[in-house]
C-alpha cells in the first residue's frame, strides 16, 4: 500500500466517522424533542440541591496529582507502541525504554518528596 492510498484510507475513515456523529445527532434531534423545565439546568449533587456555588476553585495540591496522573498515562501510551516494536529493534529499543521510564520514575520520586502521594 502506498502512502498516498493510506492517506485516502485515513480520511475515508474521518469522514465516515463525522458522518456517523453527525448522523446519530440529527438521529437524537429528531427522535427525542426537549421540554424546558426548571429543574433542568439547577446543579445538583445526590438528588439534593448543592450548598455550595457550582465553580468552586480546586486546591493547588490537585494538579500535582493531575500531572502525575497524565505522566503515568504517557507511560501506557508510549509503552504500547514499544511493546510491538521491540522484537525487531532488540537492546537499543530497550535501553531507549530504560531512559524514558526513568525519566518517569525521577518525576514520580520528585512528587513523591512534594508530598503529591501523601493522603490529603
Amino acid at each position: 500500500m502506498t502512502p498516498l492510498q493510506q492517506y485516502v484510507v485515513i480520511a475515508c475513515l474521518l469522514v465516515g466517522a463525522m458522518g456517523l456523529a453527525l448522523t446519530l445527532l440529527l438521529l437524537a434531534r429528531a427522535v427525542g424533542k426537549t421540554r424546558q423545565e426548571p429543574g433542568k439546568d439547577v446543579p445538583f449533587a445526590g438528588g439534593t440541591l448543592s450548598p455550595e456555588p457550582v465553580w468552586v476553585r480546586y486546591h493547588v495540591r490537585y494538579y500535582g496529582v493531575a500531572l502525575l496522573f497524565l505522566a503515568f498515562d504517557m507511560e501506557m501510551a508510549f509503552m504500547y507502541p514499544w511493546a510491538v516494536v521491540y522484537r525487531e529493534l532488540g537492546l537499543p529499543a530497550l535501553l531507549d525504554m530504560g531512559v524514558f521510564l526513568s525519566v518517569l520514575f525521577l518525576g514520580i520520586l520528585y512528587g513523591w518528596s512534594e508530598g503529591a502521594l501523601r493522603r490529603q
